[in-house]
């Protein structure tokens, strides 16, 4: 990798690669782009995204495909799935997700908070399953999502004002937006330990959404079903992915006579 200097523009070269990655996160996301696309979104001249790409791919952070077009290279998984909370909570969730992938061959997702986003650390998913943008390692809006409602919902207070007062994406027409109304949302997530939304995030789509915990009884993650907004009731769906995080956060370590947040 290009040893770290300030280039004329006052960017440093070590900004500049970031920039570059950065590129496959900027909406609307691609798994592949062309150069041209990476120097545009990146910020970058051409000439200076071909060799600071060239350096991606010597590395293997970037792979270059015979069309030209440049995809994530696997020496980046490699990397952020030996990250020790995310590697720990994935291994302690993924018989459980299986398991309620079993019973519902529907969406089922893990996700975590980073930063404001909700990030997913893994999804299954069946063959007739009704289409949505997640993906693993997909970020997306707390406030529009299932898994990041949770999240959201048991964040500390300062995180949360914060969140609601910067502008909030409305996707559809029944994404929640305003303030006033995502508080109470989240007073009742919290009371209840459970979310459900429908069609906030892409068209024809249901979530429920349930909180993990970890020993010390701190959220650290939430699990989701997905489902087709016609299809079962939200009462079936409750039942399945609190058992799911239940389970989850007992492998984790949480211990509660009351089982706080799952009641």
């Amino acid at each position: 990798m290009a040893a770290q200097r300030e280039d004329s523009d006052g960017r440093s070269v070590a900004s500049k690669l970031f920039a570059i990655l950065d590129a496959f996160t900027v909406a609307p996301t691609s798994a592949s782009l062309t150069l041209t696309a990476i120097a545009e979104r990146a910020g970058l001249p051409l000439s200076t995204a071909h060799r600071l790409v060239g350096e991606w791919v010597s590395w293997g952070g970037l792979t270059r495909a015979d069309d030209g077009r440049y995809n994530l290279g696997l020496r980046l998984w490699e990397l952020g799935v030996q990250a020790p909370s995310a590697k720990n909570l994935r291994s302690a969730a993924l018989p459980y997700l299986e398991d309620l992938f079993e019973a519902t061959h529907e969406h089922v997702h893990l996700a975590i908070l980073d930063g404001r986003d909700a990030l997913y650390l893994e999804k299954l998913t069946g063959h007739g399953a009704v289409p949505i943008i997640s993906r693993v390692g997909a970020r997306l809006p707390l406030h529009s999502t299932g898994v990041g409602l949770v999240l959201l919902a048991f964040a500390p207070a300062d995180f949360i004002n914060d969140y609601l007062d910067a502008p909030l994406a409305g996707f559809l027409p029944g994404t929640v937006t305003s303030p006033e109304l995502l508080r109470r949302r989240l007073a009742e997530i919290r009371a209840s330990g459970i979310a459900q939304m429908s069609e906030e995030m892409t068209p024809g789509s249901s979530s429920t959404a349930a909180p993990i915990r970890d020993r010390s009884g701190a959220v650290v993650g939430a699990v989701s079903i997905v489902i087709r907004t016609t299809e079962s009731s939200a009462r079936q769906n409750e039942a399945v992915v609190r058992v799911a995080a239940r389970g989850i956060s007992r492998a984790l370590g949480y211990r509660s006579a009351s089982e706080e947040g799952f009641r």
